[in-house]
């Protein structure tokens, strides 16, 4: 019996207007454009004012379902990969099945940082597999805005606010949908890159306020030596273990972190340049939003074609990693 492998069948994405510039920020902390664009590839990134992740979730969901031409009340699960929820509980999940109307969907959030996207994209894969569900949504979305230090040099030039969703189905073609993945984590790396305050640890307090616990700390220089490793290996590994070559790879779309990572990923799986989504000089660090914020983007403007193959990669805090092998089979954009 043939396996029954889920699938992308349709992408979407919001961001929102406002653009904190690396000229912005000069303003801000001691930086400059030149040290920022030569350390990260970053240009420009969004910030969301007014509004929650939910409102980013929405907006990206339902730009997705247009492009469906598919009614929220036809998804059976919401998935929402994310580490600024709206609040702890309920669920963003349960806020934006709200929002859009989505009233036959159950749904719950996933926690995984920068890798959240993949873990999100596997899980939902097996409610598709198994045949419990028939259209699965999964949704990377961040308001990295509302956890950044804007006193912090080393950290606010980073993170971006976006939202991303796809749309998850039975895959009819037997060649294509989702082929692989290799997920993994290492709870050494919590000391390196984290958010101390605010949970059952270090519940909200005065002093977790004037201590700055509920922003965003990451040792920059561990998380990077390890990130540029994992990252760049376990995209090789996927591509070994299925036989494949660069020449067989279509498209890397890479967590958008820092351009030196893409590039040692890229690099190690011995990919051009133009084979590789990149999008971290408009948009920043968007965390769970990174993956799927690229896809919907590609595939707006044509780039991104049905046949074609996939391995998208991300490293997060945990430490987590991993890599999707994944063969397109949406229909092109009109």
């Amino acid at each position: 019996m043939t396996k029954r492998r889920a699938t992308i069948t349709a992408v979407g994405h919001w961001v929102p207007e406002k653009k904190l510039t690396n000229a912005d920020l000069e303003t801000m902390v001691d930086t400059t454009d030149e040290w920022i664009r030569t350390r990260t590839g970053i240009v420009e990134r969004r910030i969301l004012e007014n509004g929650a992740t939910s409102d980013l979730a929405a907006g990206a969901v339902n730009a997705m379902l247009k492009h469906r031409g598919m009614p929220a009340s036809a998804i059976d699960l919401l998935i929402v990969a994310t580490v600024t929820p709206d609040m702890f509980f309920p669920s963003t999940a349960c806020v934006l099945q709200e929002k859009i109307g989505a009233s036959k969907a159950w749904g719950y959030d996933l926690l995984a940082a920068c890798s959240g996207f993949p873990f999100a994209l596997v899980t939902a894969a097996q409610f598709i597999e198994n045949g419990t569900h028939e259209r699965v949504v999964v949704v990377g979305a961040d308001k990295m805005s509302s956890i950044t230090d804007y006193t912090d040099r080393n950290n606010c030039i980073l993170f971006g606010d976006a939202a991303a969703a796809v749309l998850l189905e039975p895959c009819a073609d037997p060649e294509g949908g989702i082929l692989d993945h290799i997920l993994r984590c290492d709870g050494g790396g919590e000391r390196f890159l984290n958010m101390r305050g605010g949970g059952s640890l270090n519940p909200a307090s005065h002093e977790t306020v004037d201590k700055r616990m509920h922003y965003i700390f990451q040792d920059g220089k561990s998380v990077f030596k390890v990130a540029v490793v994992s990252m760049a290996d376990v995209s090789g590994e996927i591509m070994e273990r299925n036989h494949l070559t660069g020449k067989d790879i279509d498209w890397l779309v890479p967590h958008q972190a820092n351009l030196r990572i893409i590039d040692a990923t890229a690099d190690r799986m011995g990919l051009d340049r133009s084979k590789v989504m990149i999008n971290i000089d408009r948009y920043g660090n968007t965390t769970a939003a990174t993956i799927p914020l690229c896809l919907s983007e590609w595939w707006e403007r044509g780039a991104l074609r049905k046949g074609q193959r996939l391995v998208m990669a991300s490293f997060g805090a945990g430490y987590t990693w991993g890599s999707v092998l994944m063969q397109w089979t949406a229909d092109d954009a009109r």
